[in-house]
């Protein structure tokens, strides 16, 4: 079959036509390619394959890992194949959310800091060193933590609350269940913690004073909202100038019974919508990260954002 025929059908579908159109603006390996497009390995590493044999792309191995890139050339025919995915591409509202993707995998590249925490990943607490535990790093963290006003949204029974509660000026918590809401405030009686109470109320409408807080936290809360970007829209509105916001929430996931085991509304977040998400808040500085991956089905990964709203 003639080249140019052959490639027009490979292209026609639109993950290959993303897989190109990324792997011509930059080399990536399969993991990234999974981490911007949100599908399965083994369906982006069958697509790849495809696209080698047709000799519209290339590998080349690095340590563990391979990197592919596109095997641009200059005849006609390629240009012709180009200029046919550009009109494609013009079409698929998932080019643009791709770009974006992208954009955040290759600001990871230069963060030359990350290298280095990603190569002591999952080895703190492995092995036994004296005086050296998770609960004694937290405790530590926490006496440097200045007197902050928080609000805990989504904060369950509290447990977050009432740790931050011993160094912060004041924590909110809020919740939609009375339950949680009032098992939290007699902890927090017994306890004695005056700085600390518990409201009962929705992320997407927090009943908080608005300009009140400094900090604003999601720990594993903003799956279940019903509509996650007026809850961030709801947060902005709780910080005062230069406030903070802390999203601690699962990536994006296909595991279909934690709505029925968790009551998750949503399977998580990728880490440019989230990102995107936050802008449209209002926030900027946006940092975000994967922090935690499980190794256990159905392997659960634990995405961190931090932003600010701007003064």
């Amino acid at each position: 079959m003639n080249w140019l025929l052959q490639s027009l059908g490979l292209v026609a579908d639109g993950t290959r036509l993303r897989l190109l159109l990324l792997l011509r603006a930059e080399e990536l390996s399969v993991a990234q390619l999974q981490e911007i497009l949100g599908l399965p390995q083994s369906n982006i590493s069958a697509q790849l394959a495809k696209l080698k044999s047709a000799g519209l792309i290339t590998d080349r191995r690095s340590g563990k890992n391979r990197f592919y890139h596109c095997n641009a050339g200059a005849g006609e025919d390629w240009q012709c194949l180009t200029q046919v995915m550009d009109r494609a591409a013009a079409t698929l509202r998932e080019v643009a959310e791709d770009q974006r993707a992208l954009d955040l995998v290759l600001r990871k590249r230069q963060k030359s800091a990350q290298a280095y925490f990603d190569a002591l990943a999952g080895k703190f607490g492995r092995h036994y060193v004296p005086g050296r535990s998770w609960k004694a790093l937290g405790e530590t963290l926490l006496l440097l933590m200045p007197e902050l006003e928080i609000a805990d949204l989504g904060a369950g029974e509290g447990t977050l609350a009432m740790l931050l509660a011993q160094r912060a000026k004041r924590v909110i918590a809020v919740d939609h269940s009375e339950n949680m809401v009032a098992y939290g405030a007699q902890q927090a009686r017994e306890h004695g913690f005056a700085n600390l109470e518990y409201r009962l109320g929705d992320l997407e409408e927090p009943p908080i004073e608005p300009a009140s807080m400094d900090l604003v936290l999601f720990v594993q809360a903003l799956h279940h909202a019903r509509d996650p970007q007026r809850a961030l829209a709801a947060a902005h509105a709780l910080l005062k100038p230069g406030g903070r916001i802390v999203v601690l929430d699962l990536l994006k996931h296909n595991f279909e019974k934690a709505r029925e085991l968790y009551a998750d509304v949503w399977l998580g977040f990728g880490e440019a919508p989230l990102e995107e998400m936050l802008q449209a808040a209002g926030f900027v500085g946006i940092e975000t990260r994967i922090v935690e991956r499980e190794s256990r089905n159905p392997q659960f990964q634990t995405l961190l954002a931090i932003a600010n709203r701007a003064d």
